[in-house]
């Protein structure tokens, strides 16, 4: 939603002083002072004229690097600065290179410092000045298409500048580099319009071309485009993808890592892809998944280009979940970053490929492209009620899901053709970049953390500002009201999660939540929430409650002798008479996959054990959860 602007004003009053973009693009001048700038829409179309590139060019690169966000002077993780994302290896080198000087030995890949030669202007102001950043872009951009022997001017035709926007890229790989240009042209057919993260609103019509994808071969890259039918990675052809291993090894007498040999779907169905961060560096990553005593996962991804390592195949069981039942049915992506920093590390080269990755992975495995089935680690369910409090809350409240499922090709639902009523289901979309929720201890205790999008919005245990948030009594035991600190996902409604509202009280909505009521605020004018139809799940008339569950294991007649049964235990949250859940899926496995030695000793191990017993997975509160059919009566909501 839309009603934050003194959170906006504030941010964008953290901006630095601007430096001035009106330089020759002869010569290149001295420093530039700084003077305020125009607006940035305004300074796309100045550095486009200057330059001589194509304005929807350079809208398309900077939307496709940084979606025309500016950070406000600080940098991605692979050192990139402003809507244009110009790169340097060591920020504090900017302070202490001025510009004119020559670029060093090895600053071939500084494009912050060639832009400063390119067009006079301070690496600082380049870095802290949003203005000056296009601009410099923009030099870059020319240089590149003059090198190539290319026709220059901002009235050449779009298609025209394929290979200098690959060479944009960075990519020294011909699949990275044509990645990235398909990318840009992607956008620039289908055009795009947004408020970044300081308010400001660009635009750029949709502007169908035929890129010039021959001009490719002129920037002389490495490598051809992978041959995936004679790959080891399960990846798309389009996805700088590497096969590393995760180790299926003996560690000691009895035991063994770091993952599971199975033949899925054959052995159970694959329904999920779970979206993990990895609290760690990527080579730190890669070591972890290359240990056979540690845990595992299907792929890592890094943050700085959403370069892509296997190390686990589809059909495997990895162990990634936290919940074997989820581990069973899911493939798990980590990727390079940090929960409480957010936007620092998921950066739009991460969510493209990642979106990529799973595009690909959902087609071949049949998995419905929803939140439902496209989930973070923080919606896992713990598998017995000692585990609950324990589970992960990855990637965490700066992960644009909205964004995300975007570059997917599957929105978020956000539109309102049915009334938000009492018994209709509900998705939550609040937006992002102009959604800034107070955040707490990001970086240690009592502090709170730094303004920027979320993607959720708070559950109070009133219709009021004031009222406190409502429990989780599985996260809080001693049945206190959740907390605002950054790992606390207890009162959170997170985009694309469903609910079934309860009552409404002016421009608050009620919605059943882990057995209460749990309130938000969602005005008809500017609303977080949006009515859709579906199934949802009720308690069988006569019963006060319903149990519900973190995994959906079968009934004890169902396994076989020499496979002990697994017991059902129910979590420490109930349905109540008169509450209603949305389904995500009401076709589910009830199955457990037995595998507890390494070589798979038949007839009992490595066994897909299936039951009866029919369970439904539900939205429950910020976590999935199933529920027996026998127990519940599944129809349509209102």
């Amino acid at each position: 939603m839309r009603r934050r602007p003194k959170i906006l004003a504030a941010l964008a009053a953290l901006a630095l002083p601007i430096a001035a973009t009106g330089v020759s693009s002869g010569s290149p001048p001295a420093a530039v002072a700084a003077t305020p700038a125009p607006g940035l829409a305004a300074a796309f179309q100045s550095a486009a004229q200057q330059y001589g590139v194509p304005e929807s060019v350079l809208l398309a690169v900077s939307y496709a690097q940084t979606r025309w966000d500016d950070h406000q002077g600080r940098s991605s993780t692979s050192g990139g600065f402003g809507p244009m994302h110009l790169t340097a290896a060591d920020p504090s080198e900017l302070v202490e290179r001025s510009a004119g000087q020559k670029l060093a030995k090895g600053d071939s890949l500084r494009t912050l410092y060639t832009a400063s030669d390119l067009t006079g202007l301070d690496p600082v102001a380049l870095r802290n000045d949003p203005a000056a950043n296009v601009a410099g872009g923009a030099a870059l951009l020319a240089s590149y298409q003059k090198s190539l022997g290319l026709p220059v001017g901002a009235d050449t035709s779009a298609a025209d500048w394929y290979a200098a926007v690959a060479k944009y890229s960075g990519s020294s790989d011909r699949v990275g580099a044509s990645a990235f240009a398909d990318d840009v042209y992607g956008i620039l057919a289908r055009g795009a319009a947004r408020t970044t993260n300081v308010g400001e609103q660009v635009s750029m019509p949709a502007l169908k071309v035929t890129p010039q994808r021959e001009q490719l071969s002129r920037l002389k890259l490495s490598g051809a485009a992978r041959d995936t039918a004679a790959s080891d990675v399960e990846c798309p052809a389009q996805l700088n993808c590497e096969w590393l291993p995760a180790p299926y090894q003996v560690t000691a007498p009895g035991d063994y890592g770091n993952h599971d040999l199975a033949n899925r779907p054959k052995t159970g169905k694959i329904d999920y892809i779970v979206i993990h961060d990895t609290e760690t560096s990527w080579e730190g990553t890669l070591n972890l998944v290359q240990d056979p005593t540690y845990v595992s996962w299907q792929y890592t991804m890094r943050s700085s280009d959403g370069h892509t390592w296997q190390h686990v195949k589809a059909k495997d069981v990895a162990w990634h979940a936290g919940n074997w039942y989820v581990n069973m049915h899911s493939i798990g992506i980590e990727h390079e970053g940090f929960a409480a920093e957010g936007a620092t590390w998921y950066t739009e080269a991460l969510y493209r490929n990642s979106a990529r990755l799973v595009k690909y992975l959902a087609a071949k495995n049949n998995i419905p492209l929803d939140r439902a089935h496209i989930i973070g680690h923080d919606q896992i369910p713990g598998t017995l009620p000692s585990t609950v409090a324990g589970m992960h809350w990855d990637p965490g409240p700066y992960w644009d899901w909205e964004h995300y499922f975007d570059l997917l090709g599957a929105p978020i639902y956000g539109h309102q053709i049915f009334p938000v009523k009492a018994g209709s289901i509900v998705t939550i979309k609040p937006g992002f970049d102009d959604n800034v929720q107070v955040v707490t201890n990001c970086t240690g205790a009592g502090t709170t953390c730094a303004p920027q999008g979320t993607n959720f919005v708070y559950l109070r245990q009133a219709p009021d500002d004031a009222a406190p948030l409502v429990k989780d009594l599985g996260l809080r035991p001693g049945s206190s009201a959740s907390t605002t600190q950054v790992s606390d996902i207890g009162a959170r409604a997170a985009a694309g999660s469903q609910y079934v509202v309860a009552q409404r009280s002016g421009d608050w909505v009620a919605v059943w939540y882990l057995g209460a009521l749990a309130w938000f605020k969602s005005p008809a004018s500017a609303p977080d929430a949006f009515a859709k139809p579906g199934l949802v799940v009720k308690p069988k008339p006569g019963k006060v409650s319903v149990p519900v569950y973190g995994r959906a294991y079968p009934e004890q007649s169902a396994y076989p002798e020499g496979i002990p049964y697994q017991t059902v235990t129910p979590l420490q949250y109930s349905i109540g008479a008169g509450q209603a859940y949305p389904v995500g899926d009401a076709t589910i496995e009830t199955d457990y996959y037995r595998a507890t030695t390494f070589d798979g000793r038949p007839p009992t191990d490595h066994v897909q054990v299936l039951g009866k017993d029919r369970y439904y997975q539900i939205w429950f509160g910020h976590r999935m959860a199933y529920v027996r059919a026998a127990d519940v009566d599944l129809r349509p909501a209102v």
